[in-house]
């Protein structure tokens, strides 16, 4: 009978389970401490005590594509208030949980879930994401990381504080030509970096308007569809009747859920310039663009920012232009060229210049094509990108780092919303980062965050 207990004791302290072992390597960070999977399941094969178990916030739309890109894990939870745009992800994962209510989710489903992807309005990211954290489960969000600069500021320090792994989903953080910027310019290829020019087409996109800005509030107050909880689509948001300008994805244009397209593409096109220049918070912000209006976003707008030298880089002046305004065309660049007017980037050295086509750093070249062709490239310095899901998977369990995670995303978010109070309020910003302070406008900072609806917190 002694045996008997002996044994039971060894086997409950030998007996760790799946979510235990998962945390564990993430705070240890400790590679070797993986047991290989060939050694627990075969070749090829991921056992299922080495699978997340994942629950998704927002699963139609760019929430469904996330979920695909994380499905060779256990997606066991599925919370989405629009019952027909999230339909074709609950056929998916018809063995997952349902939820329209995230707080609901996350409370019944503590104990099963390992790992949260968040994929709602901007509006809904700050709330959804934190509450996440706090449970001390990994994060994935989309892009932009908040809709607000204080939200942005609060998400990155819950994450720091709680060591959860993280990735916002801005996937060209992932790309080869974004690593080549970063290599190239620290090579000194161009000489160092004074003037950036970053721009994308939104909110049109190859010539069609993907989201209405520059409009008024609807009149007019239809019944929101049976298929939509539409009180809980607002979240924290300030209340408001249901239209279809809203739903769904139309919410971008609306300042109380979105933020245009600096939001959306500038999240994109400028992270490879804060990666590859290092760059922090931004010392100002000036802009201008077409007719503001209480409720929207401009149609268009270009937005100044200045940033302070880090270590031996100067002080860079980076330009963002959106709506189809373009920068001027660089005359490094050969007359049977143009520049991409959907999406672009111009780095201006003091030695050259470097040309990215295409969104978050997509195909960097430097110009002219003669450059390009005499420049002998550095070695690769950064690691290569294992796919930008994969290294948020492999950073839950403990096996890397993601090169978006919410240190990095929290500051580029913060600088990007700065730039959209500057074109609300029409105003130059004097930033002061280290107290959340716009210095020169008062009045500005009231659109630093705002009072969210009652039973919603941070």
């Amino acid at each position: 009978m002694k045996d008997l207990k002996n044994k039971q004791k060894r086997q409950q302290g030998n007996a760790i389970s799946r979510r235990h072992f998962v945390k564990s390597t993430v705070a240890a960070a400790a590679p070797f401490m993986i047991v290989p999977r060939h050694v627990l399941g075969g070749t090829g094969h991921t056992p299922p005590s080495e699978k997340l178990n994942i629950a998704g916030i927002g699963v139609g739309g760019q929430g469904a594509s996330d979920l695909n890109d994380v499905s060779s894990e256990n997606i066991v939870a599925l919370c989405d208030v629009d019952d027909e745009r999230a339909a074709n992800t609950f056929k998916r994962f018809p063995k997952a949980v349902r939820y329209r209510d995230f707080r609901k989710m996350l409370e019944k489903e503590e104990r099963h879930i390992d790992a949260v992807v968040v994929a709602t309005p901007d509006h809904n990211h700050a709330v959804a994401s934190i509450a996440a954290i706090k449970m001390g489960k990994h994060v994935y969000c989309e892009k932009p990381l908040t809709r607000t600069v204080r939200e942005a500021r609060a998400v990155a320090e819950a994450a720091r504080e709680h060591k959860v792994a993280t990735q916002m989903g801005n996937q060209g953080m992932a790309f080869e030509g974004n690593r080549l910027i970063n290599e190239w310019i620290w090579d000194g290829a161009i000489g160092p970096v004074r003037e950036v020019h970053v721009w994308s087409d939104r909110p049109t996109h190859s010539g069609k308007l993907y989201w209405a800005q520059g409009i008024e509030r609807p009149t007019d107050t239809p019944p929101a569809p049976d298929t939509l909880d539409w009180d809980q689509w607002l979240g924290p948001a300030p209340h408001r009747p249901y239209h279809p300008a809203y739903v769904p994805f139309k919410w971008r244009g609306w300042w109380d859920f979105g933020s245009g397209g600096l939001g959306d593409m500038g999240i994109h096109n400028i992270a490879p310039v804060f990666s590859a220049l290092k760059l922090g918070p931004p010392e100002s912000v000036d802009s201008s663009s077409t007719l503001v209006f209480k409720e929207t976003l401009p149609l268009a707008c270009t937005v100044h920012y200045e940033f302070p030298a880090r270590g031996d880089m100067p002080p860079v002046r980076l330009h963002w232009y959106d709506g189809g305004i373009v920068p001027a065309r660089p005359e490094e660049l050969e007359e049977d060229r143009e520049l991409d007017r959907e999406d672009g980037i111009i780095f201006v050295g003091d030695k050259g210049k470097i040309l990215v086509t295409g969104w978050g750093g997509e195909s960097p070249r430097l110009i002219p094509e003669s450059k390009m062709k005499d420049y002998k490239r550095p070695p690769e310095t950064l690691p290569r990108s294992i796919g930008h899901h994969k290294e948020w998977i492999e950073a839950c369990k403990g096996r890397g780092t993601t090169r978006s995670n919410f240190d990095f995303a929290g500051p580029l978010t913060e600088s990007v919303l700065l730039g959209t109070i500057s074109v609300r309020t029409g105003k130059t910003l004097h930033w002061d980062s280290e107290n959340m302070k716009i210095t020169n406008v008062p009045e500005a900072n009231e659109f630093l965050h705002y009072a969210y609806r009652e039973g919603w917190t941070l």
